[in-house]
């Protein structure tokens, strides 16, 4: 059983690729032990899959016998539809499977973008669930009018660690209105107002053709319930309400009012802690609420560190050396510019476009140059994400630069030419998970824990206005 004073927490990331589990000291902050398991590649998934990843990753995380609350974060937007009977549909369609943009094309003109960021503080791309509701009612209508509940990734997750699930495979069986998620998660549903705190029903009915359960909402600090004494040898283990990703990293990281998140990973993002609601009505920018009870405005991009895996490739070299390569350029590498379009992108949203290469002459075509204009287009990138949120009126203070390109030097370095804001990178550590674990903590004593964040670089300011400008020209 556990103690009466339990002093570890467990945070979960359930991400694309994996299930990370980190099991922390409630005062200090120390990562005691950790857990991982795999996850199945594709952009649609069986939930199940999740769920076999998350008990394999406890498992040897070393259990929760000694744990006293956990929480879990996860990959926004996925869509798991559930019968009447608890069990899921069909497998969930991530947040990066683009099948869906047609059917986000035709919410935005049926409602009108300005109206739909009115109303939910963000204008739906193929990302977001309510834009997979309409592409299941419109390409698989037998399995739209089954839908008796409709949850994320992290939702269903916690739904099951409750006890809840299929009739015969769960201890309480389909309890769907024990279904919770969060203000972070819910806000990436395209219909749920960060503004007002409210679904909107109107948006979930015009996506999936008619009315289901929906998650309830926690608070920041709001208990879920507790995992149920099946998956933890008999101790009690609270749970938290969880987050999705970015809002579990802002967590994680500590951010507060001021800071700017630019995460480097498979996709890039680019987001701020606020203290309002905001809504764009271009929709180059998301107003997602955070896991705090503040709001985190986001831009996401498709190509990020695989910028920099694609041009390693094409040159033969490490990302090591593609650093090196690239800090013997001169900054604005001679005019070569990259525009690194190689997945299509959503911001800006162009999802047929492609990379393109500007500027090559004789004299600017090198290794170095080549390399250097990774680095600066996947840079620029970022950057015009931290100028379309700061053109809402966020204030930017402070670059917090993550994901595992951020530990390369050359990135670092550049990223204090690119940006007019100071850049600190964090030592590297699953933030997401992270964050999980102070939202535990947060629910088991009723504080939010403030645990240290070492830093890894603070590189000096050292803006060259000329990779901006020359990135811009070529737009």
């Amino acid at each position: 059983m556990a103690p009466s004073s339990p002093r570890l927490v467990a945070g979960v990331d359930s991400s694309t690729q994996s299930c990370k589990v980190v099991v922390r000291d409630l005062a200090s902050g120390a990562t005691v032990r950790t857990g991982r398991a795999a996850h199945p590649e594709g952009t649609e998934v069986d939930p199940a899959a999740w769920w076999e990843a998350l008990r394999a990753a406890l498992a040897d995380a070393g259990g929760l016998d000694d744990v006293g609350a956990l929480a879990v974060a996860g990959q926004q937007h996925g869509m798991v539809v559930l019968d009447d009977e608890g069990r899921v549909i069909r497998p969930a369609l991530l947040w990066n499977d683009t099948r869906s943009a047609e059917a986000a094309a035709e919410l935005v003109a049926e409602f009108g973008a300005g109206a739909l960021a009115e109303r939910t503080g963000s204008v739906p791309v193929a990302s977001f669930t309510a834009t997979k509701l309409r592409w299941l009612r419109d390409a698989e209508p037998g399995n739209a009018a089954r839908v008796a509940a409709v949850a994320l990734p992290h939702d269903w997750l916690t739904w099951r660690l409750r006890g809840y699930g299929p009739r015969g495979e769960s201890p309480l069986g389909p309890v769907l209105e024990e279904l919770v998620t969060d203000r972070s998660d819910a806000s990436g549903t395209s219909y749920w107002s960060p503004a007002t705190g409210a679904y909107d029903r109107e948006l979930l009915v015009a996506s999936l053709g008619h009315d289901a359960v929906l998650p309830r909402v926690l608070g920041p600090a709001e208990r879920a319930g507790v995992v149920h004494p099946e998956f933890t040898g008999g101790a009690q283990v609270a749970l938290g309400p969880g987050a999705g990703d970015n809002a579990g990293a802002a967590l994680g990281l500590g951010a507060r009012a001021g800071d700017v998140v630019v995460s480097i990973g498979t996709s890039g993002t680019v987001f701020a802690v606020t203290e309002r609601p905001v809504a764009d009505a271009t929709g180059a920018v998301a107003g997602f609420a955070d896991a705090s009870g503040a709001y985190l405005p986001l831009v996401a991009t498709l190509n990020a560190a695989r910028i920099l895996d694609a041009t390693a490739r094409l040159l033969g070299v490490d990302h090591d050396e593609l650093g090196r390569l690239a800090l013997a350029a001169e900054p604005g590498a001679a005019g070569l510019v990259l525009q690194p379009y190689f997945e299509g992108e959503r911001t800006p949203n162009r999802p047929d476009a492609t990379a393109t290469l500007f500027g090559m002459t004789l004299a600017s075509t090198t290794r170095e140059n080549l390399a250097r204009a990774a680095v600066e287009g996947l840079l620029c990138g970022l950057a015009d994400g931290l100028d379309a949120v700061t053109r809402l009126g966020v204030d930017a203070r402070r670059i917090v630069l993550i994901g595992g390109a951020a530990q390369n030097p050359a990135v670092a370095a550049i990223a204090a030419q690119v940006f007019a804001v100071p850049v600190s990178v964090p030592d590297p550590g699953e933030y997401v998970a992270a964050g999980a674990a102070v939202q535990a903590g947060w629910v088991l004593t009723g504080a939010r824990p403030e645990w240290p964040v070492a830093t890894l670089a603070e590189p000096a300011p050292d803006t060259r206005p000329v990779i901006r400008a020359q990135y811009a020209a070529r737009a």
